[in-house]
């Protein structure tokens, strides 16, 4: 038989008010409260805005400050009421908006701009490598800011998250643009982009397989059109197929296949991917002067010198011009054309990114602890980051992640 415990130890064994208990800690935060600027985008091309006003209304709830100049929301169809009752102030001028510590522009600035920066700020914008000059970078540099290119960032899959939500909008949107070109309101071929029972479906030709690609042909096989895609890279012709869920023409960059199919073709949509600051294939004129009258070429890579040799840049307000009676739409920045999706496709990117500078203590700390975020910068403090830019202007540059360990 056990031997039993004394009465007092066996009340000290069964009693709770003799447990250990947990000692409450108080936790470090580095939160920091930042200071956001939407400035007015001056772009003749650019109609988005990087915040909608329920992204600003929830910074703000987290103690943040959001100054936007007046107006700014408008190509977007956001008044600046709807920007104030969330908690945003509305700016008069250009110089109080670029007074803030984090600038979050779509376009990048204009050289009158860069003028308005000062040191320390965080500039997040476009790169625009196309437009870009070694004057541009050195003014720039000249204002020890640090500078990020949000086409160039990247999520934890390694995907471009501005990239791929722009690509998938272009995508989308290009079939639109065909099908109101083939009309005969604007003196297209009169037919429909697709088919219907009885009548041949249109032909629709697109050269890359990326992401502009995927949603073009999706939107183009849903509208019943046929389409035949080509990549020289046959993995992402193999990865387009599985997106789709469908058997698809696809084909390499082979001259005599593209030629017979683009004379064919209603529709064709260049929208290679740019490889080592170049695009990788162009149609000859010769090949553009064998599509039929009336035809329609959207040619999405433009703004990197375009697949076509045709191509000439065109705007939103005079998109379209004719050559052989092929009708080409040239635009570099299809987004805008309907830029409240693309607002708030660039609001769901940009606001965790600040919620994420801002609980990591501010732009250094996130720099240095998140390697995905850091891949957009290109200048940081004053020195140039980037070694494509260094490249193509032959400048010199320094490691990111040095200067990071060095001034940390």
């Amino acid at each position: 038989m056990p031997e039993q415990l004394p009465s007092g130890f066996e009340s000290l064994a069964t009693s709770r008010a003799y447990f250990t208990q947990e000692s409450m800690l108080a936790v470090e935060t580095r939160k920091r409260k930042l200071f956001i600027g939407l400035p007015r985008e001056t772009s003749l091309q650019e109609n988005r805005l990087g915040l909608t006003p329920e992204a600003v209304q929830h910074l703000v709830s987290a103690g943040h400050e959001v100054v936007m100049e007046a107006g700014a929301g408008e190509p977007s169809k956001y008044a600046d009421h709807a920007y104030s009752e969330a908690g945003a102030q509305i700016a008069y001028s250009t110089e109080e908006v670029y007074k803030a510590d984090v600038l979050l522009k779509v376009a990048p600035p204009t050289l009158e701009e860069i003028e308005l920066l000062h040191p320390g700020q965080t500039l997040i914008s476009a790169l625009q490598m196309g437009s870009m000059t070694p004057e541009y970078i050195a003014a720039l540099s000249r204002k020890k800011i640090n500078a990020i290119g949000f086409e160039l960032m990247k999520d934890p899959s390694g995907a471009r998250p501005v990239v791929r939500a722009m690509s998938e909008i272009a995508g989308s949107t290009v079939m639109l643009v065909a099908a109101e070109y083939l009309a005969r309101s604007n003196e297209g071929k009169g037919i429909i982009l697709g088919g219907i029972t009885g009548v041949p479906p249109s032909q629709v030709v697109i050269l890359g397989a990326g992401t502009v690609a995927e949603y073009a042909a999706r939107a183009a096989t849903g509208l019943g059109a046929e389409v035949k895609v080509f990549d020289n890279h046959l993995y992402k012709l193999r990865r387009l197929k599985h997106n789709l869920g469908m058997q698809l023409y696809t084909s390499t960059l082979d001259t005599f296949a593209l030629s017979q199919q683009i004379r064919r073709a209603d529709v064709v949509i260049g929208a290679l991917a740019v490889e080592d600051g170049r695009i990788p294939y162009m149609v000859p004129e010769e090949m553009v002067a064998t599509m039929s009258s009336g035809s329609v070429i959207i040619d999405v890579s433009i703004d990197q010198g375009g697949c076509f040799e045709t191509s000439e840049m065109t705007s939103h307000s005079n998109p379209v011009f004719r050559k052989y009676d092929v009708v080409h739409y040239c635009v570099p920045n299809i987004a805008s054309r309907v830029p409240r999706t693309a607002t708030n496709a660039l609001s769901n990117i940009f606001t965790p990114i600040l919620q994420e500078i801002s609980q990591h203590g501010g732009i250094n700390e996130v720099l240095f602890t998140n390697e995905h975020f850091r891949s957009g910068v290109y200048i940081y403090r004053g020195s140039l980051t980037n070694a494509m830019i260094a490249k193509k202007f032959n400048l010199r540059y320094k490691e990111l992640g040095l200067l990071i360990a060095v001034r940390n």
